[in-house]
C-alpha cells in the first residue's frame, strides 16, 4: 500500500466524524469524497486510528459489517435504528451521502 499522510488520515477521521446516529457509509463511499484511490485505505486507517469515532456507521459495499465486528456493530447500529435484515443492511434507507 502507498504511503498514507496525516491529512489523509484526517480527512477520512473527519468523514466519519460526519456521519450522523442512524446512517451508515461504505468504505467505498468515504475513499470516494476523501478522493482516494481505495476503500481498502479507509479500512486500514479505521483499523489504526478509529477508537474514538462512530466506526460502526461504517460498513462494507455488500451492507454486511466487518466479519470480525458483526454482532457488536449490529447492536451499536440496532441502538440507533439502523436495522439489519439477515445481517445486511439496506444501505439504499440508511446511506449517508456526502
Amino acid at each position: 500500500m502507498a504511503a498514507i499522510s496525516d491529512e489523509q488520515v484526517e480527512t477520512v477521521r473527519a468523514l466519519v466524524a460526519a456521519i450522523p446516529p442512524g446512517r451508515v457509509s461504505t468504505y467505498g463511499d468515504i475513499a470516494d469524497a476523501a478522493g482516494l484511490s481505495s476503500p481498502r485505505i479507509v479500512a486500514w486507517i479505521m483499523r489504526t486510528d478509529s477508537a474514538d469515532l462512530p466506526w460502526h456507521r461504517v460498513i462494507r459495499a455488500s451492507g454486511r459489517p466487518a466479519p470480525h465486528l458483526t454482532t457488536r456493530q449490529l447492536d451499536l447500529l440496532r441502538a440507533e435504528g439502523v436495522l439489519a435484515s439477515d445481517g445486511r443492511i439496506r444501505l439504499a434507507e440508511v446511506r449517508h451521502a456526502f
